[in-house]
């Protein structure tokens, strides 16, 4: 099932069902208007949003109509959590943080920001010295207990989606020379304009990672490109697991899985800072420039037939106001 939420005037945006081939849409009224009302009675309305998207891809939905991404916000616009958890180590290598040798799961902190959908711009107005982007997956949850094992942490995975972090990179490293936590150096998160049940990706989802080819773009060039599973150190069911290490996650909980970088070097990188980073290894200065206004960035997850299952992130960094 594949499910978004389309700009209605409103802080939560209407539901709306999307066919397999993202081609047609259908309003989910009659069974819920917002994404939320869904997680929160997953077994009872997830059945009926089913049966709709059965209909819409047989082509007898009566009052279907032409999908525009462009339309769409996040199709979970205010999450009731957020948390970032680190789970690819070689995006963290390439930034000079090596994974602990002892760690039993990725690092995971709460994350609040702007949320944004697909072509929304990122804030423009914030940008002096630049702008960063992490290519990333995101998972929206049902009740997940706490103090529960990864196995069961996975099966209050709900909705698997693409996201892209925003960060100010001068104004991280100010934080992290306090100590502090990411907090005005992260501003806001994109996401893709579809939502999917696990099961929508058949083959591509198995032992808690989704095995779909991540694209990249940005500044006019390919950044990276590569397995979005096999750069996971760990599985979707250990991040929430270790997000629910002392709490419950109630349902609309949103995780991200932070920048998701290629295993292969040759598969490049998804953020600037781990270009920025090589450069300055190899030269002594980076060499690659932050994003700047007039940049575009686009992502997306490619089965592999080449088709995005969850369509993309496709958004322009705007002038400074």
């Amino acid at each position: 099932m594949k499910l978004a939420t389309y700009k209605d005037g409103s802080r939560d945006g209407q539901l709306v069902v999307v066919s397999r081939d993202l081609t047609t849409a259908h309003y989910a009224v009659g069974i819920a208007t917002r994404l939320q009302q869904v997680l929160d009675d997953w077994n009872f309305l997830s059945p009926q949003l089913q049966d709709l998207y059965v209909t819409l891809n047989q082509g007898r939905a009566r009052h279907a109509f032409p999908f525009e991404p462009a339309l769409c916000m996040a199709p979970l616009p205010r999450p009731v959590q957020a948390y970032d958890a680190w789970a690819s180590a070689a995006h963290l290598e390439r930034l000079g943080w090596p994974v602990p040798a002892k760690a039993d799961g990725p690092l995971v902190r709460p994350w609040g920001g702007e949320v944004l959908g697909p072509s929304d711009p990122p804030p423009g107005e914030l940008v002096r010295d630049g702008l960063d982007l992490g290519a990333a997956l995101a998972v929206a949850t049902g009740d997940v207990p706490a103090a529960c094992s990864p196995a069961q942490a996975l099966e209050g995975v709900r909705l698997l989606m693409p996201a892209c972090t925003w960060t100010l990179p001068q104004r991280l490293e100010e934080e992290r020379a306090l100590g502090l936590g990411p907090l005005h150096g992260r501003p806001a998160t994109s996401y893709g304009p579809v939502a999917v049940t696990p099961d929508e990706l058949g083959e591509a989802w198995r032992r808690g990672r989704v095995h779909l080819g991540l694209k990249v773009q940005a500044q006019g060039r390919r950044l990276g490109r590569g397995d979005a599973g096999a750069a996971m150190a760990w599985h979707v069911g250990r991040w929430l697991a270790q997000a629910a290490r002392t709490r419950a996650l109630p349902a609309g909980t949103v995780v991200h899985s932070g920048p998701l970088s290629p295993v292969e070097p040759s598969g490049g990188v998804a953020c600037l800072a781990e270009r920025r980073a090589q450069e300055t290894r190899e030269h002594g200065e980076p060499r690659s420039p932050w994003l700047l206004a007039g940049d575009r960035v686009h992502i997306e997850l490619l089965a592999d037939d080449g088709s995005p299952p969850m369509g993309a992130i496709d958004c322009e960094v705007p002038a400074q106001g």
